[in-house]
């Protein structure tokens, strides 16, 4: 099978020598065929040999976000083992590792505080009063003969 580079979503290439692929036996239904082919596919991405395609920035934020899928040497590890072709489980790894990087890259936008408009707060006010009326008429109070 040819290994070939990883491109992303935003259009950067990630080079074939920053990635680990292994393959073993998958497990599942499938009969004779899964006991004798090597159909899993382990894709682990070396975050630290791919510093020249992502800089510090975007490696600080991958690493936080994607920190329960990194193994202990600190690489990106995607599974995939759902098909019985090893190539198809080989594109599904990738598919899933560019889909797990863009999401972790895509930077949130920085809310701006406001105040709550006079019209908004008196309408909360307003609707506090009418339930503490409710309950108080619930409550009771003194009999009177």
């Amino acid at each position: 099978m040819s290994r070939s580079d990883l491109v992303l979503k935003d259009g950067r290439i990630v080079p074939k020598e920053c990635f680990v692929v292994s393959f073993s036996r998958s497990g599942g239904a499938g009969g004779q065929h899964v006991n004798k082919t090597e159909t899993k596919v382990d894709l682990r991405l070396d975050l630290h040999a791919a510093r020249t395609v992502f800089g510090d920035r975007d490696l600080a934020r991958l690493r936080s976000a994607l920190q329960s899928r990194l193994d202990a040497e600190g690489r990106l590890v995607a599974v995939a083992s759902e098909h019985k072709s090893q190539f198809m489980n080989y594109r599904a790894a990738q598919e899933r590792m560019v889909t797990w990087i863009a999401k972790a890259l895509v930077r949130q936008k920085r809310r701006i505080a406001t105040k709550p408009t006079r019209g908004s707060q008196r309408r909360r006010l307003d609707a506090k009063k009418r339930r503490s009326d409710l309950k108080r008429s619930r409550r009771a109070g003194p009999e009177q003969d």
